[in-house]
């Protein structure tokens, strides 16, 4: 009986593991992109100071395999045109690709 009884016990909680598992899988996205535009943001500003300067830009990895098209997106994404991104300028940047991304999608 006791047996049995622990043979349920560790099936349900391995059920319930595996099920909130998949429950976080599944809700991840849309809220985790303020998120993760943070940790990007985060690895990009080396020195801490709360902002990207191009030179951080450019010298992540992404940016040394195409230069100028990091250049053209550094601009881009520079709003105010002060040389550093701030952290709601990349934001902005980020929801602007995920939204271009949205409208290519077949409905």
């Amino acid at each position: 009986m006791k047996l049995w009884l622990m043979i349920i016990a560790l099936a349900c909680s391995l059920a319930m593991w595996s099920n909130a598992g998949l429950a976080a899988k599944k809700d991840r996205g849309k809220g985790d992109r303020p998120k993760v535009s943070e940790e990007i943001f985060k690895k990009l500003d080396t020195n801490g100071d709360g902002k990207v300067a191009k030179e951080e830009y450019l010298a992540s990895p992404r940016a040394k395999k195409n230069p100028t098209e990091a250049e053209d997106r550094f601009k881009k994404l520079d709003k105010n045109n002060d040389g550093c991104l701030s952290l709601d300028e990349f934001k902005a940047g980020f929801e602007r690709k995920r939204e271009k991304k949205e409208e290519k999608k077949p409905t």
